[in-house]
Order: C-alpha cells, then sequence, then structure tokens
C-alpha cells in the first residue's frame, strides 16, 4: 500500500497509475468531498505539445516553441532539462487523460486564443475531477476525505509514517511509498506576509482554502531540499469583489489588453498591450500587488468591452469618466488627466484584437505598444483589480523521478507531483494550462515510479 496527500489532479494521475500497474492506493484529501480536487477544480486547459492536429487542438506545436513559450514568461528560471521533458510528455498525457474519462472541447473564444496550444476540458476542471475520481475508484482506490497530514515522519533516507487526521481522529498510517501532492502554501496568510510583507494581506487566494503548506513545512523542516523562490506564485489580477478564498477561475478579469489599468492615484504603471494575453495574464497579480494599497483600475470604453470574456460581476459604468472615477474611488481630475494625456499619444493604424498589431502610443513615460485605441466612447466601464494569489512557487526539489531529495541524497520511498514541485520548473511568471501540464506529466512519473518500489 502507499499513500497519496492531495486530492487534485497530481495525486489523482498519481493514484490511477499506480493502480494501473497494482499498488493498492490510499488518497488523503483535507479537503470534504465537495470541495475535493484542490486547485484543479477551477482550472479549464492543459497545455500540450503535439506534431500535427490531435484530439481538439489545431496545427502544431513543437517542443523549441513551447520551451520558447516558457523562456519568456520565467525570463529562464527554469530547470531546462525537468521542463523539457514535461513537454515532450504531455503529448502522449493528452490521450492518456481520454482514456480515462476526460472530455475536451474547442478552445473558447475570447481573449485567450489558445485552439492550437491548450486543450480545454469540456466542463471545466471539475469535470477532469470527477472523471479521475469515477477512474480511481473503479480500480479499488481508496479515498479519505478531511484527511490532513499533520506530520510525515522521516527516518534518514526513507519515511517510516504518516501522522494524520481523520475527521478530527489522529491516525498513524504506515506504508512502503509515499507521494506529495499537497499543493503550496497560499492560503497560510502568516506564511505569506512573512515572505511578502504586511501587503500579503490584501491579496485574494483565488485556489481553494486548504492548501496552507502544512506538509511542505514539515518536510522542509526536516531537511528535504526546496527549489523556488516564496515571493513568486502564479498570481492573476482579479475583480476586486471576489470572495477572500476560492474565486476561482471565473474571478479573473481578462480586459487588460483593451484597457488602460491605473493605480490608486490614477497614473498608469505598465504597458497594458506588451504581448497576446496567454503571455501576460500572469504577470498582472504581481503588478497590482506592488501599486499602493495593492489595487489597480482597469478602464475601458464601449468599443472594447466586448472584446474579451465577460466577467462574473459587471463592470462599474458611467457616461463620463469622472462620473466612473467617483464610483471606483479615485479622483475624478486626475484620471481625466491621464485619459487625455493617453488618448493623445495614440496613433492611427489597424487595430487586431487577436494578435499583435503595433498599434502604440508615443510621448509616454508608461506607454502601451499594442492595441493603443482611444478611451473615447461612452458608456465608460471599470474595474477594481487585485492580486489573486492561485499557487505558490517554493516547493520540493525533485529529478527526473519526482523523487524528492534531502540534505543526504533522495528520500528513497517519497516522490512529489503538482504544485508542491513546480518551482523546481516555474522559477517566477506563468503560462497559460502549464499547471496541469506538470501536475499530469509528474503524477504519472510519481505514480509509476512508486507502484515500482512498492513491486
Amino acid at each position: 500500500m502507499w499513500p497519496s496527500w492531495g486530492g487534485g489532479n497530481a495525486a489523482l494521475c498519481a493514484a490511477i497509475t499506480a493502480a494501473e500497474a497494482g499498488a493498492r492506493v490510499v488518497m488523503l484529501e483535507s479537503a470534504p468531498p465537495p470541495y475535493r480536487g484542490g486547485n484543479s477544480r477551477h482550472t479549464r486547459n492543459f497545455r500540450c505539445m503535439h506534431h500535427g492536429p490531435m484530439s481538439v487542438l489545431i496545427g502544431s506545436y513543437e517542443e523549441e516553441e513551447y520551451f520558447h513559450d516558457l523562456m519568456l514568461v520565467t525570463k529562464g528560471k527554469t530547470d531546462e532539462a525537468l521542463a523539457r521533458m514535461t513537454i515532450r510528455q504531455s503529448e502522449e498525457c493528452l490521450p492518456w487523460m481520454e482514456a480515462h474519462g476526460v472530455r475536451f472541447q474547442p478552445s473558447l473564444s475570447g481573449t485567450l486564443s489558445l485552439g492550437r496550444t491548450n486543450a480545454f476540458f469540456l466542463g471545466g476542471g471539475k469535470a477532469l475531477v470527477n472523471a479521475y475520481y469515477n477512474t480511481a475508484q473503479d480500480l479499488g482506490v481508496t479515498v479519505a476525505y478531511e484527511a490532513e497530514v499533520t506530520h510525515v515522519h522521516r527516518d534518514g533516507d526513507r519515511i517510516d509514517h504518516l501522522q494524520v487526521t481523520v475527521g478530527g481522529r489522529p491516525v498513524t498510517l504506515h506504508a512502503r511509498a509515499y507521494v506529495l501532492a499537497s499543493g503550496g502554501f497560499q492560503a497560510d496568510l502568516d506564511w505569506l506576509a512573512r515572505a511578502w510583507g504586511p501587503a500579503a494581506r490584501n491579496f485574494l487566494i483565488r485556489g481553494t482554502p486548504y492548501n496552507r503548506g502544512v506538509v511542505l513545512r514539515d518536510m522542509l523542516d526536516q531537511g528535504a531540499q526546496s527549489v523556488g523562490d516564496p515571493t513568486q506564485c502564479h498570481a492573476v489580477a482579479i475583480d476586486g469583489r471576489a470572495p477572500k478564498y476560492d474565486g476561482g477561475i471565473v474571478t479573473r478579469l481578462d480586459c487588460v489588453p483593451f484597457s488602460i489599468v491605473v493605480n490608486r492615484d490614477g497614473h498608469l504603471f505598465y504597458d497594458e498591450g506588451e504581448d497576446v494575453w496567454p503571455k501576460r495574464y500572469a504577470i498582472w497579480g504581481r503588478l497590482v500587488a506592488a501599486q499602493p494599497d495593492q489595487v489597480g483600475y482597469a478602464i475601458i470604453d464601449s468599443k472594447s468591452i466586448d472584446l474579451f470574456m465577460p466577467s462574473v460581476f459587471r463592470p462599474v459604468q458611467s457616461d463620463t469618466i469622472e462620473g466612473l472615477a467617483s464610483q471606483l474611488g479615485l479622483d475624478p481630475q486626475a484620471l481625466r488627466r491621464t485619459v487625455d494625456s493617453f488618448n493623445a499619444a495614440c496613433r492611427p493604424g489597424p487595430f487586431h484584437p487577436t494578435e499583435l498589431d503595433g498599434l502604440r502610443t508615443e510621448g509616454l513615460n508608461t506607454p502601451k505598444t499594442n492595441w493603443a485605441r482611444p478611451i473615447d466612447t461612452p458608456p465608460f466601464h471599470g474595474y477594481q483589480l487585485r492580486p489573486g494569489v492561485t499557487f505558490t512557487y517554493l516547493g520540493l526539489k525533485v529529478d527526473q523521478t519526482a523523487q524528492v531529495h534531502g540534505d543526504r541524497g533522495p528520500i528513497r520511498n517519497l516522490w512529489a507531483a503538482g504544485e508542491i514541485m513546480a518551482g523546481s520548473i516555474l522559477g517566477q511568471g506563468y503560462l497559460a494550462g502549464f499547471g496541469m501540464t506538470i501536475g499530469t506529466v509528474f503524477g504519472r512519473i510519481a505514480g509509476r515510479e512508486a507502484a515500482a518500489h512498492v513491486a
């Protein structure tokens, strides 16, 4: 028998793979059944290498282009060997996913134009999670809900047992192999504040509230090798009206490329048109986090309001810039000056919302390099933006077999998959759908290796 702590995509891929190899598997999911699946509940696509059309994917997406896209967002902060292995193995993952109950649909329309690079789950992440749980059940995997691992007992180069609280009752669990797939620490606001400073308490956690980093902290305290920076994370700009926890992907705002974004003082602070949205949406959480009060404001006119995925909450609306500013809590005259300066800096040219069009401003200290059209057509619309943290990148160092390493070498019966080790590949930044790729590839590897160890 071997247990996996975690109940999301990575843990499920590991459990299914190990069970198919003949291992007896127990999954420990800290959430109750309605909230099972961790952050995977909130996902919607999987980034996949392919040499030609495959399933719902069009064209081709080769290794070098995929790796180039990853390098652009990470600025080179990645383990190239692990990254390339993940990219190559993603191609075989997609048919494996389909064989285990996951269904796909053509790419969604809107700002994320990903029909060539990303396969979208029919029914979203919740449907994927449910499909995998059904498969795991058919394979005889035991799932314990509200089961929180409080201590992973390391004895030299092996794990001896787990201390677990199941439904409030302490249990000691012995096994021959273990897989950790328990995510990052983002739901522990005290830990976030230690890493980021007091500003982190203003962050919203758009992922699951159950990823508090208990196992990660326990393993680091016992000498497991770490990877990643505690201040690096997958953080996007989300609607400021979102809940503190678990708002999910629907709280993300995709309006930035077709808007101007100002801070609390009404000033522009970054190029909204720097690149296509799939390659830039994940930088905006950190950008907003660096502004006063960790807040930003997207300002859009009626020409652009239908060019991006609709938001869950309706935008604030006014027939005047000054009226919009008042509703958003901004200085009306400051916002008017910024909008007037931006409009005067816009240059004529063809506008192409789905590709880099070179329609830029001239003369601004903070330029907009694509999709720069005057904000001049009422009614005007606005959103408050807040940093929405999905998962953190500080994690456990693993090798190409997903094995966790300690201070004196590999821990021989311990593997990790998913967000708890994603910092090995994601040193900073994010690429749409890549978290699911890491979880699927390393989950399958960890399940295979753990099962082989037991056998």
